[in-house]
């Protein structure tokens, strides 16, 4: 009766069985996995933002298949303020209710069924599920770890064939937080220029570098064909505020190309609403309150989980450049669900298990630099107590 497309395994794995049973017997779990800023203890400008969709003009039906021309603009306004270097034009852009969406509509304007798309690993479980739903087949290749992470180029070549239509790179890297140098960027785009691929490049945590030293871009890529997602969600610590973009650059003939396409696409589902993207420009100066904040936030909890594994020898962070998570690198005893299960079941501390981002062996925990600071303490806290337990 249902699509193959949807054959996945839908029966909770012990993780998640975890969980509920501890949940429903009224247990106190310290949650190290947080990924939702609003429930974070952060101060928003309520009063602003709710006002900001209280717009006459959105009783009115503007049907444009890229977005309102007032919200493109107040996108490319953003990067021309935080990206300065970047010469954006709001026409390059495709509004999207979210990132998920615009990877949907670039694997459709990319892929016939059955074609490749390269994506790293260990990175976001959502990719395999959206490749499903796109009858896209994902092919990794992965990211090494020697001081610092690292594409493995090699691997790159290795993987590329007659079917492969795109790379897709995180900039930074969820949940590796590292980002693409310009080295990298230079080699990804001289392979996507040999083989003929498109780079998708999802940006969703590029404004969270954790030295305050800003990154490149690349919503502004002249050498490949490139689509670069972003929005809301990260940006302004917003995501039930539905408003994420497609940018695309590249040579000229190709983005236009690419263009007429992307709004065909767009104008068959016309997803975004009104309110939202009206309050663009307001919903996008909330940035300016919230990025410090979780700045902060990310700075403060990384330097704790630092002076609590200075205390121990076990286990080690790895190294992290940006984004909202952090990796623990822990001695192999068991699977790291199993650990992780350990950990709920005998520490009350909810952590993810490495295997769920795809990392290629056992040995890692990756929890959220978000939690609040006061549960992120007793937290790690009771995770290092945990590991070293003789």
């Amino acid at each position: 009766m249902f699509s193959r497309r949807t054959d996945w395994k839908l029966t909770p794995n012990r993780f998640t069985e975890a969980q509920r049973e501890l949940r429903a017997a009224g247990r106190e779990l310290l949650d190290l996995t947080v990924s939702n800023p609003t429930r974070a203890g952060l101060h928003y400008e309520t009063a602003s933002i709710l006002n900001s969709l209280s717009r006459p003009e959105a009783m009115d039906y503007d049907p444009q298949p890229k977005g309102l021309t007032s919200a493109r603009e107040a996108v490319a306004a953003y990067y021309r303020e935080q990206h300065a270097e970047l010469q954006f034009r709001p026409e390059s852009l495709v509004l999207t209710t979210s990132t998920s969406e615009g990877y949907s509509y670039v694997f459709r304007l990319l892929c016939d069924p059955g074609d490749e798309v390269l994506v790293p690993k260990p990175s976001y479980p959502l990719f395999e599920f959206l490749a499903d739903l796109e009858d896209v087949t994902l092919a990794p290749y992965p990211l090494i770890y020697d001081h610092g992470w690292q594409i493995d180029f090699p691997s790159l070549y290795q993987r590329v064939n007659q079917r492969t239509r795109a790379v897709v790179v995180v900039h930074p890297n969820n949940p590796t937080g590292s980002y693409v140098s310009e080295g990298e960027r230079k080699l990804l785009n001289s392979f996507c220029r040999e083989y003929g691929l498109a780079l998708i490049v999802d940006e969703v945590f590029l404004d969270y570098p954790h030295d305050g030293a800003p990154r490149s871009s690349f919503a502004v890529n002249p050498d490949v064909l490139t689509f670069t997602l972003s929005g809301l969600s990260k940006i302004s610590g917003l995501p039930q505020m539905k408003l994420a973009w497609v940018a695309t650059s590249g040579q000229e003939k190709a983005v236009a190309s690419a263009m007429e396409r992307l709004e065909v696409i767009a104008d068959t589902y016309l997803s975004m609403n009104a309110p939202i993207q009206l309050a663009a420009s307001e919903l996008l100066l909330q940035r300016k309150n919230i990025q410090p904040l979780l700045l902060d936030r990310l700075r403060t909890n990384l330097a704790e989980f630092d002076d609590q594994l200075a205390k121990q020898k076990s286990s080690q962070r790895l190294q992290v450049e940006g984004g909202w998570y952090a990796i623990l690198r822990v001695p192999v005893t068991q699977s790291d669900e199993e650990l992780a299960v350990d950990l709920l079941r005998k520490a009350s501390v909810l952590v993810h298990p490495g295997h769920f981002y795809d990392f290629p062996g056992d040995g890692y925990l990756i929890l959220s630099l978000l939690t609040p600071a006061t549960e992120f303490r007793e937290g790690i806290k009771r995770v290092l107590e945990f590991l070293n337990f003789p």
